[in-house]
Parts: structure tokens; C-alpha cells; sequence
């Protein structure tokens, strides 16, 4: 091979660190799911022709669920991000403060019913705007890659 060819190569990406992999995969799992659960099953459950008392038993008991999922995803981002950032960087990186609003929402939407909060539209707005976070957060670059 001549010395051109082999200069003309585009470069090769290094491979991704395991908090890298484990972040994507997490934030992969927890927004999607929240997206996928809200905005294409339970729609489609109703379309399909559920009956309604059904319809709200099963997003009843899957929503708190999911959330509860998105707590554990969004605490291993925040290990992830203080293993490449620091701890101070929980706090002052942009990606660390969404993390932490999620991770308040989640308690709101658990914690809301024992404050005294107990109509839907409060779990209703946490639940929207955890969605929204993860949606944001999708949008920001994953840590340890450049």
C-alpha cells in the first residue's frame, strides 16, 4: 500500500468507556420507556378497545413502576457522572442538575399522595416533566465521550 492510501483512511474512533456504554443504555432505557409507555402503548391499548376501568388499572400500575425504574437509571447516570466528573460536578454540570430535578419529580410523584397532593394532575405534571428532563438530557453529549 502506498503511504496516501493509507493517510486517506478516515480514523478510527477509540472505544467507548464502560460508564460510556452504561449511561446510553440507561438513559436508552429509562426515557424511551417513559416516552414509549405514555405516547405509544397506553394510546394503543385504547384504540384497541380496552375497557376503561382496565385501561386505568394497568397505566396505574405501570407508571409507578417505571418511575420507580427511572430512579435507579438516573442514580447509576449520577454514578457514572461523578466517576468522570467528580462529585462537584453533580452540581455544577448541566447533565448532573437534570439528573437531580428527575430525581426530585420521582419523589414528588411518590411523595405527593403523603403530602397531601393527591389528585392526579400532580402525578400527571411529575410524570410530564421527568419526560421532559429525560428529553433534554437525550440532547446533551454523553460523558467520557468527546
Amino acid at each position: 500500500m502506498s503511504r496516501s492510501a493509507i493517510s486517506d483512511a478516515p480514523p478510527i474512533r477509540p472505544p467507548l468507556s464502560a460508564g460510556a456504554i452504561s449511561w446510553r443504555l440507561a438513559q436508552t432505557f429509562w426515557v424511551g420507556g417513559l416516552w414509549l409507555l405514555y405516547f405509544v402503548l397506553l394510546p394503543a391499548l385504547e384504540k384497541y378497545g380496552l375497557a376503561p376501568l382496565l385501561l386505568e388499572e394497568i397505566s396505574a400500575t405501570l407508571i409507578p413502576l417505571l418511575l420507580a425504574f427511572v430512579g435507579v437509571c438516573v442514580l447509576l447516570q449520577k454514578l457514572v457522572l461523578a466517576q468522570l466528573r467528580g462529585w462537584r460536578g453533580l452540581w455544577t454540570d448541566f447533565r448532573g442538575q437534570l439528573l437531580l430535578a428527575v430525581l426530585l419529580l420521582v419523589a414528588g410523584y411518590f411523595g405527593g399522595p403523603w403530602l397531601g397532593l393527591a389528585g392526579d394532575s400532580w402525578q400527571l405534571f411529575c410524570y410530564m416533566a421527568v419526560a421532559a428532563c429525560g428529553l433534554v438530557l437525550v440532547l446533551q453529549p454523553v460523558p467520557g465521550e468527546r
